[in-house]
């Protein structure tokens, strides 16, 4: 595609080396602190540097040096991708055949996980194959066969890259794990079980507090878990209530604010109340064609259904609905040199109020920003967890898949119809501009130096404001 301001070609010819090397960018933050001179407007007809038809995918695109790569899937086929990022030239594509065929729920894909990057090259996780890693030119390195797994809504966790390991978060239903792998081989360093923990789709993080040695956080679905880098140790945990683990911590000094959406009460019905409305033919269990007819939770039948043998029964619904309650919200946490559960007084501050389901909140220039499905926004003091302010962006209402990012004084909000919202980064945040994709979207976008990568359904587009 041409470029739609002829001075947008002198941003095109020079770009600062920066990356976006995995989920949400350094550390899973959202953040860029060093980008500048970002556009507020843009669209399929402004302020495009340039744009590329990709194949359907759900997962986002990560930067590292003059590479942008991206995942995809057709068919049987698990795709990496990987394009020049100053004019977005498809520069080598790789295909492998799916070992695994995971049956997917509606809103999930084969390419969900985002890749992760070096100078190596790019590492990729695919539920239905392991973790695949190829050299910047587009060369199989290695690969580490993982799965099946057993995850009704299918799997979505990015990995990370930390020095000489590799990790992916594999929460299931069953045996969940954490595991390292070496990165420049693909053997396992360490492989951490994480008992008693369910189905989840959150991204760990790095925490380095001051004079400690290097963690690994990971939000499951019934606890936060907190494993030392080096070995995978377990150091501490606390429980949480949640309806799905989504996003990522984020960490600011020696604190960590995570969140989980669920209930102080059981979401659902009692099971009696259950058979009395839906159980037809009176044999005390429910058949999928009977669950149907509860609104609300028909659609997921296969994730009640625990041992998969057409019918949920009163133990599989008291585990299911048990899951959904608890301690949930918005928390800061200190966990200090506390190991094992930790203590009350580790906990700093609690909201409850309007927590996102899946996007990840963003902590920027000393604000602490969520966004929900409805596009309702709020802006917290992450060292009180006062609201700040709470309201909606009017023209970008609906789903919200894709997380907040921030940079050059900007938070930028992508809801599923591909309406991409430009906030003011101020506790009283203003919308400054709801931009139009006219395309679905449900990718995080990545910020690097002057430039904004946007993927949505069937295109990638780089947004960068005339020179």
């Amino acid at each position: 595609m041409r470029l739609s301001c002829v001075a947008l070609i002198a941003c095109a010819m020079t770009l600062p080396a920066a990356e976006w090397s995995r989920f949400r960018g350094p550390n899973g933050s959202g953040v860029d602190a060093s980008s500048t001179g970002l556009p507020t407007e843009f669209g399929p007809s402004m302020n495009v540097a340039w744009k590329a038809d990709v194949p359907f995918g759900q997962s986002s695109p990560v930067v590292f040096g003059a590479h942008l790569y991206l995942t995809a899937s057709e068919g049987d086929r698990l795709i990496t991708l990987c394009y020049n990022v100053a004019d977005g030239k498809l520069l080598w594509r790789q295909a492998v055949q799916k070992v695994h065929k995971h049956e997917l729920f509606r809103a999930n894909d084969a390419a969900s996980p985002t890749p992760a990057a070096d100078a190596s090259g790019v590492y990729v996780f695919f539920a239905d194959l392991g973790l695949i890693a190829y050299t910047p030119d587009g060369k199989e390195r290695w690969r580490h066969p993982l799965g099946p797994f057993a995850n009704f809504y299918g799997m979505a966790s990015s990995p990370v890259v930390e020095g000489e390991i590799a990790i992916v978060q594999c929460d299931q239903d069953g045996e969940s794990f954490l595991l390292a792998v070496d990165r420049k081989s693909g053997k396992q360093r360490w492989k951490t079980a994480r008992p008693g923990v369910g189905i989840g789709w959150s991204v760990p993080i790095v925490y380095a507090p001051a004079g400690q040695e290097k963690q690994i956080v990971a939000t499951g679905g019934n606890r936060v878990d907190c494993y030392y880098l080096a070995t995978g140790e377990l150091r501490w945990w606390f429980p949480i209530g949640s309806d799905g683990t989504f996003g990522v911590p984020v960490a600011t000094g020696e604190s960590l604010i995570f969140y989980t959406t669920g209930h102080d009460q059981p979401a659902g019905d009692s099971f009696e109340t259950l058979l009395a409305k839906y159980d037809t033919n009176k044999d005390g269990k429910l058949s999928k064609e009977e669950f149907q007819a509860y609104p609300g939770w028909n659609e997921h039948f296969g994730w009640v259904d625990s041992d998969h043998d057409g019918y949920i029964e009163a133990d599989e619904w008291k585990k299911a609905i048990e899951a959904t309650a608890g301690e949930y919200g918005a928390v800061k946490v200190t966990p200090g040199a506390n190991t094992g559960q930790l203590p009350k007084s580790a906990f700093v501050w609690r909201v409850k109020s309007k927590v996102p389901m899946v996007p990840a909140p963003v902590l920027y220039k000393g604000i602490y920003f969520m966004v929900k499905e409805g596009g309702i926004i709020t802006s917290l003091d992450p060292d009180t967890g006062k609201v700040l302010k709470q309201g909606r962006a009017p023209q970008s209402l609906g789903d919200y898949f894709a997380s907040p990012v921030a940079a050059d004084g900007k938070v930028f909000l992508a809801n599923a119809e591909g309406k991409l919202t430009v906030l003011s980064a101020k506790g009283d945040w203003e919308v400054l501009a709801v931009n139009d994709l006219k395309d679905e979207a449900y990718a995080t976008p990545a910020i690097v130096g002057s430039r904004v990568y946007v993927r949505t359904r069937a295109a990638l587009y780089c947004f960068a404001a005339p020179k």
